[in-house]
């Protein structure tokens, strides 16, 4: 495990991309193995291609594509714009609206942060709003995508560790809204006393908010009919992403008129992109995947940390440090793929609720994206908005802390992350 270790820290640091790196260090075992044939690791490469659950993956990158080029992007902003624009640092709690939103469209932190950059990142700096709130605000309200459903890295948690993706979609409605909460109320605090506040900014009528939510209506109403589809049996998770492909032709066709050929070419050509920098890393994380349990890795782990420490509670706390950790220097699909099949067995172990483990897991290595040193939503939103990075770690240390402090509190309150899936599933 050393040499595998060795080899994809080695290509990490060197800049070689990922997916490379994994597939090398897998590799490496393979070759250095006296009893794993190197045809093991070629069918281990092949084996993961060959999954239905993981369908899902390329069908919402897809459909979140489709839904962008459809109008369903405008329309959401103008309802978040319409409800909240009004309170103190009005703009700041569009974006954060804007990506509680959208997490139930693209599923990507990544793209939700590049996407409200260029749309409310100018907006903010000429209202007089500083550089480094707005770029911190954008990246770390992006994060809410990481649990509000169809997130792509509870797609791949469930995939890898075995766990029903049904279940971590429900789970993630919660703790979804509760970020969104807690990002607008740090948000309010910070504005209220730099007096980020639009003058004659007045409460929306009842009438006002009837017609935003009207005109976003078939947007507002997919996430509704994901779930519900979802607890009703009448679709598995791979077979509702090629319903959201479907709705979001018939949306952007049909009810909106927007999705015309040069649109949906434009959406197919960025799907593509996407999906196979996704699917190439999953495939070479095949062999590596094989290695870590063929060498009992969680075994090993587990033993180290059920040393002397016998409280559950404080073994995930650990793990979570950990991933943290992680979080600030590898992708959070890597960690996912890498890291899931290390510690779900730990968390069963010990009698921990698995689908509450990826909650708490998800946010906090997707987290890593808006934090230095490698952060790719931080590096996005920075560099499309001129902002220092300096001054964005500066602004972005609230939001930071209250992220962490609400995966604490969900940590020892399981109810609020399992009340959802234990209701619709039981």
């Amino acid at each position: 495990m050393l040499a595998i270790g060795s080899v994809f820290l080695i290509l990490l640091v060197t800049g070689a991309p990922i997916a490379f790196a994994i597939g090398l260090a897998g590799f490496v075992f393979f070759v250095n193995s006296d009893v794993m044939p190197l045809t093991i690791g070629v069918q281990k490469i092949a084996s993961v291609s060959q999954s239905f659950p993981l369908l899902a993956v390329p069908f919402f990158v897809f459909a979140g594509h489709l839904m962008n080029e459809s109008g369903i992007t405008d329309r959401l902003f103008k309802f978040a714009n319409v409800t909240v624009s009004w309170m103190a640092g009005g703009l700041a709690q569009v974006s954060i609206i804007l990506s509680t939103l959208m997490g139930g469209v693209s599923g990507s932190a990544v793209a939700d942060a590049a996407m409200e950059a260029r749309v409310l990142g100018p907006q903010m700096i000429r209202q007089g709003y500083s550089k480094g709130y707005t770029s911190s605000v954008i990246a770390l309200s992006s994060l809410i995508t990481s649990t509000i459903p169809p997130s792509i890295g509870l797609i791949l948690y469930g995939y890898v560790g075995n766990v029903s993706i049904g279940r971590l979609f429900m789970a993630g409605i919660v703790p979804g809204l509760l970020m969104m909460a807690f990002l607008m109320v740090t948000a309010y605090i910070i504005a209220k006393r730099r007096n980020y506040v639009v003058d004659e900014s007045k409460v929306p009528t009842v009438r006002e908010v009837g017609a935003a939510v009207w005109e976003a209506k078939w947007a507002l109403l997919f996430p509704v009919l994901l779930l519900f589809s979802l607890r009703g049996g009448v679709f598995t998770p791979s077979e509702v992403g090629a319903f959201a492909v479907v709705y979001a032709f018939l949306v952007g066709g049909l009810a909106h008129r927007e999705l015309d050929l040069a649109k949906t070419k434009r959406a197919i050509e960025h799907s593509v992109g996407d999906i196979g920098l996704i699917m190439f890393i999953i495939l070479m994380s095949g062999m590596v995947g094989f290695a870590i349990i063929f060498l009992q890795v969680p075994q090993s782990i587990a033993t180290a940390l059920l040393s002397g420490v016998s409280d559950p509670h404080a073994v995930v706390a650990i793990i979570l440090v950990m991933l943290f950790v992680a979080g600030l220097f590898v992708e959070s699909t890597v960690l996912v793929l890498l890291l899931t099949p290390i510690f779900v067995p730990i968390i069963k172990h010990i009698g921990f609720d698995p689908v509450h483990f990826g909650i708490l897991m998800m946010t906090l290595v997707t987290l890593g994206s808006m934090t230095p040193p490698v952060g790719v939503a931080m590096y996005t939103v920075c560099s499309l908005l001129e902002c220092r990075i300096e001054d964005y770690v500066r602004e972005s240390l609230p939001f930071v802390a209250a992220v962490l402090v609400l995966v604490a509190m969900l940590l020892f309150m399981p109810q609020i992350v399992l009340f959802v899936p234990n209701l619709a599933f039981g």
